[in-house]
């Protein structure tokens, strides 16, 4: 319809519903609309309006003729319903604030580091949200049921100093979802470093076979996976209940090329000849696991974070093991603890590796060590 038709099918709409001025009416509403002056309307007279515009005309005229009021009076109601919005939305965004706060001083109450981050990760994962985006979010009201779900959230977190990631059942790796709980240690930046390594040996191999020992979520071998299509990896690790998240975590990410085998290190491996033999082994000692932050030492397992020794065994046992599963110029690569690069080196110069050196994480700590087999 063109503008012409517009303004007299609004006028007789309007005299169907006894307004004394239909055409007036019908000019203001029209001329509002278009953001266009009333006296130019009809030097448009043939301009097609879009169906945004014409839908906007019906909702006044229909809320015209229920309401029986001019133009000027609806104009006026829906602005005091948007400045009442505006000022609730207010209202709310000031109140939110104020129970983020609050919630942030109860994290910090209870020695919880990084209190405001964790805060703010609860809330956006109550609210459904981007954590990045939960400041723009805030214009609604937190309704009771999300109150109360924040509040055991923050309670797990800061009184019972359970991990963040086990609260909210899953964390980021390496850019991907993961799904991890108790019976999988938590994935960290710093095992990304170990990641971007295995990414550097293997750039130039076409399809290279690659096993991850102790792959607990599959964190590791997931990522290394999506980053090689082509590639075959396996992952293994001696607890049941940790290859059960490290599947669910395959599905997770669609990973076809990677399979999990339960295995004590080396027992279940009858494939050799791999390029890459990767490791996020227990490393931390008996002494050092006593002192660990409660969230470590009480939730995440104790298998997967300390041999109950002085942290070398597994760098012992699969340094030496791997050097007869890996092909001739395979590499073999681990994560280390911030003070572990000289000893595990020389482990691995012993067994006979070429020793490529000791990669450093973000925080300037030791990280990696990788050794190829010449």
């Amino acid at each position: 319809m063109k503008l012409l038709e517009i303004i007299n099918f609004s006028k007789e709409y309007l005299e169907k519903y006894s307004f004394s001025k239909s055409r007036v009416e019908s000019e203001k509403l029209i001329s509002y609309v278009l953001q266009m002056e009333r006296v130019n309307l009809y030097s448009n007279f043939e301009m097609e309006l879009t169906e945004d515009e014409k839908t906007k005309i019906k909702s006044f005229l229909k809320e015209m003729a229920r309401k029986r009021k001019t133009f000027d009076e609806i104009l006026k109601d829906r602005k005091e319903i948007e400045k009442n919005e505006i000022e609730i939305s207010k209202n709310y965004k000031n109140e939110n604030i104020e129970i983020l706060s609050k919630s942030i001083q109860y994290l910090k109450k209870f020695g919880v580091e990084n209190a405001r981050i964790d805060t703010e990760y609860i809330f956006a994962y109550v609210l459904n949200v981007k954590r990045n985006s939960l400041m723009l979010n805030f214009n609604r009201e937190i309704t009771k049921e999300e109150k109360e779900k924040i509040r055991e959230f923050l309670i797990r977190r800061g009184k019972r100093r359970e991990p963040l990631q086990y609260i909210l059942k899953e964390w980021e790796f390496y850019g991907l979802p993961f799904i991890v709980d108790e019976r999988v240690l938590i994935p960290r930046p710093d095992t990304e470093i170990l990641v971007e390594e295995c990414k550097f040996l293997l750039e130039e191999i076409e399809n290279p076979k690659i096993l991850d020992i102790g792959t607990g979520s599959g964190a590791i071998a997931i990522s290394l996976a999506k980053l090689y299509p082509n590639a075959k990896v396996i992952g293994v690790d001696i607890s049941s209940e940790a290859l059960e998240i490290a599947n669910k975590n395959k599905e997770l990410n669609n990973t076809i090329n990677v399979e999990f085998i339960l295995s004590d290190v080396f027992e279940k491996i009858s494939e050799k000849d791999f390029d890459l033999i990767v490791s996020n082994p227990p490393y931390i000692s008996i002494d050092e696991y006593k002192e660990l932050m409660p969230e470590v030492k009480n939730y995440e397992p104790r298998l997967a974070l300390t041999d109950n020794g002085d942290g070398y065994y597994f760098y012992k046992k699969i340094s030496k093991e791997a050097f007869e599963y890996l092909k001739k110029g395979g590499y073999l690569a681990f994560e280390i603890g911030y003070n572990q690069g000289e000893e595990v080196s020389e482990i691995m110069k012993k067994d006979g590796y070429d020793v490529k050196g000791v990669i450093r994480d973000y925080g300037d700590n030791q990280r990696v060590v990788v050794g190829r087999k010449e």
